[in-house]
């Protein structure tokens, strides 16, 4: 039977547990403050992360993984017995990442398929248990990389970001919206787009920005079949438990779930954003 490696970045931000459980390879994209390049969740913990983004005169920027990391990785698990490594890794759209694993498994003279995920957070992580399930089931690694690659085109993920200057000082974002929106409390709501973020909604007040998003969930079960719904957040807890609270509400018969978003996605939308993420059946 072959011996796959599973491998993902932390835009996936996978539990310990979930990592631990699985075995996961997990390399830490970087947040880079004036002072230097920290790798997340092992340089810097997402409580120092958001600490700093509130002190930080100088808007941080986020870049892949070393890639001497990565070739470091697929050594590693040639030498361990590996005979294969299927990695999923964040939109291509939005970081080199996944662009990279190829190079790295080259260089280190490894098999790798790689998986450009065109999303980020809560469905990299239904894409890797579908992979496990595969797998147990005897499946090929060609076969469990084609059934994960036509998950991704299913995979949506919509938010609110919490805060249009970072956006707007990451290039994302005009300034002229950036003002609108402090003026009038207009809410963008941001979506996946074949790999890439693009702004869907601009609405007056935060509850017009969330009915716009379970709109979006509606539209998806008049499609096909949603059993669970992440509700993402940067570093806001409590404003997800309490949307989760209301939507159980509306939903009663789906399954919700807390997730916290990357740093680096923290690093562009502010601390406080929020949004839903599902993958359709």
């Amino acid at each position: 039977m072959t011996k796959i490696a599973w491998v993902t970045d932390t835009g996936a931000l996978l539990t310990p547990a979930f990592i631990a459980q699985h075995n996961v390879h997990v390399l830490p994209l970087n947040i880079v403050f004036e002072e230097g390049a920290y790798r997340e969740t092992i340089d810097i913990t997402h409580k120092e992360f958001y600490e700093k983004l509130r002190a930080t005169k100088v808007h941080p920027t986020s870049s892949q993984p070393n890639f001497g990391e990565h070739v470091a990785l697929y050594e590693s698990l040639k030498e361990q017995g590996y005979d294969v490594a299927i990695a999923i890794h964040t939109s291509g759209r939005q970081s080199g990442t996944a662009s990279s694993a190829p190079m790295a498994a080259q260089q280190a003279g490894f098999t790798s398929y790689t998986i450009d995920s065109m999303i980020g957070s809560y469905p990299m992580q239904k894409m890797l248990e579908k992979g496990f399930e595969l797998e147990k089931q005897g499946a090929t690694p060609e076969e469990i990389v084609a059934e994960i690659e036509a998950l991704c085109p299913r995979s949506e993920l919509s938010f609110i970001p919490a805060n249009l200057e970072k956006l707007h000082k990451s290039g994302r974002v005009s300034g002229t919206a950036m003002f609108l929106s402090n003026l009038l409390n207009i809410k963008l709501v941001i979506s996946y787009d074949k790999g890439v973020c693009v702004v869907t909604q601009k609405v007056r007040a935060e509850k017009r920005a969330k009915k716009a998003i379970t709109d979006l969930l509606d539209k998806a079960l008049t499609e096909s079949s949603v059993t669970e719904v992440a509700v993402i957040h940067t570093n806001n807890v409590e404003g997800a438990l309490a949307w989760r609270k209301e939507l159980e509400v509306s939903y009663p018969n789906m399954n919700f779930i807390i997730t916290e978003l990357s740093a680096v996605v923290g690093a562009l939308t502010g601390e406080g954003t929020l949004g839903l993420s599902w993958v359709r059946s």
